[in-house]
């Protein structure tokens, strides 16, 4: 069997846009990658183009062979577009693989290690930023069945807050905490934002409300500064990762003990293969993963296939639930989340085939999210326009 084209397709909504490629193979199977970076998906486009002189001609089994090339070949460190582009491709020949051998991915990575996978709303909360807004978006997470949901609650919050905003981040969490009651968990998004100080302070003043993690306290770029939190917050798990994209960088931030949980997005480390080499790698750390997912229904597939047979796997972010749930039909086949938790995958590869109609009726727009201006969280935007709500 051999690769013998590369078809991309970019889709957009009001706040995010997916790259998608089809690869297609001289035996007529097809198999389908997704990958979304903030506000640039005609770089991953260009990219993934670029690439085809890797890929065309070569055997899809041939995975661990395919991303070497793609990483050593062009002499380059990779970064967010190389290694999301790595993953188009990856994904979309363990999907060719999959499908070949009449098996679901996670049957060829190892197979399954559980028979349900827990998952995490996000994108609930696009609403006013008050207590009552918040109260009554986060009854609806769990009357939907979620036992675990996440939010920023920060606006847009950079490095420190008053003390009229730390009133009313106060007043936003124990809002949802009252909507959701004691058994939800809580996962705190902080986006990078605070430093080390500030974000200490917060994630203490916050604590009474049950915490199950906060999320990236500082930016990414200085893990010292995360150890200098994790220090001072005993008893508080922190997760991070999602903006790390190259399994190798892991390493400092195991080998400083900076945090409990690791976010990396398979469509930004490389994919699938290397997402589960990861794992491993955190699990002799004894950290668990809970993979970063703010894509559609093939990154949402791919994340199901690598929970179903990672041992340390934690627990997965979707935010197709309530954000644009249009998305769920331009790749039709992944389970639903019933009762808080996603069935196991059962269709050969990634079980999920694309509705180029739905993807053609939402084309990509030039959007432009931007997480520190005022109304972010309601993630609204023009298709075509330049920016979100301001």
């Amino acid at each position: 069997m051999r690769i013998t084209e590369i078809e991309t397709f970019l889709v957009g909504t009001e706040w995010r846009n997916f790259t998608i490629c089809r690869v297609h193979t001289d035996s007529g199977l097809t198999g389908l990658g997704e990958s979304r970076i903030p506000n640039h998906p005609h770089a991953l486009e260009a990219y993934a183009q670029a690439a085809k002189r890797h890929i065309v001609g070569r055997d899809p089994f041939d995975i661990e062979s395919l991303v070497m090339r793609m990483r050593r070949d062009d002499y380059s460190r990779p970064g967010e577009i190389m290694s999301s582009g790595i993953a188009l491709f990856e994904m979309a020949c363990w999907d060719i693989v999959g499908k070949a051998l009449q098996q679901p991915v996670y049957r060829l990575l190892g197979g399954q290690v559980r028979d349900r996978i827990r998952a995490y709303a996000n994108g609930w909360y696009r609403v006013e930023r008050t207590p009552e807004q918040f109260h009554a978006a986060a009854t609806a997470v769990v009357a939907r069945g979620y036992t675990a949901l996440k939010f920023d609650p920060f606006g847009p919050g950079y490095y420190e807050l008053d003390v009229a905003e730390r009133r009313r981040v106060v007043a936003l969490v124990e809002a949802v905490r009252d909507a959701i009651g004691p058994d939800v968990e809580i996962l705190l998004e902080m986006h990078g934002r605070f430093s080390p100080v500030q974000a200490v302070q917060i994630a203490r003043l916050l604590e009474p409300y049950g915490l199950g993690w906060i999320e990236e306290p500082v930016p990414p770029e200085n893990l010292a500064a995360l150890r200098s939190v994790r220090e001072q917050l005993p008893g508080v798990t922190i997760a991070t990762g999602e903006r790390i994209h190259a399994r190798h960088e892991f390493r400092e931030l195991f080998e400083l003990r900076a945090a409990d949980v690791i976010q990396s997005d398979i469509t930004h480390i490389g994919g699938l293969l290397e997402s589960k080499k990861l794992a491993a790698q955190a699990d002799v750390h004894y950290v668990t993963v809970a993979p970063h997912n703010v894509g559609g229904q093939i990154s949402t597939a791919a994340n199901l296939h690598l929970a179903a047979c990672t041992t340390n796997f934690r627990i997965q972010e979707y935010f197709n639930d309530f954000a644009d749930p249009w998305v769920k039909d331009t790749a039709p086949g992944a389970p639903a989340v019933v009762d808080g938790y996603f069935a196991l995958p059962t269709a050969p590869g990634l079980g999920v085939e694309l509705d180029e109609a739905v993807c053609a009726a939402h084309p990509c727009g030039t959007t432009h999210f931007n997480l520190f201006s005022e109304g972010w969280e309601k993630r609204e935007g023009v298709k075509g326009g330049t920016t979100t709500h301001s």
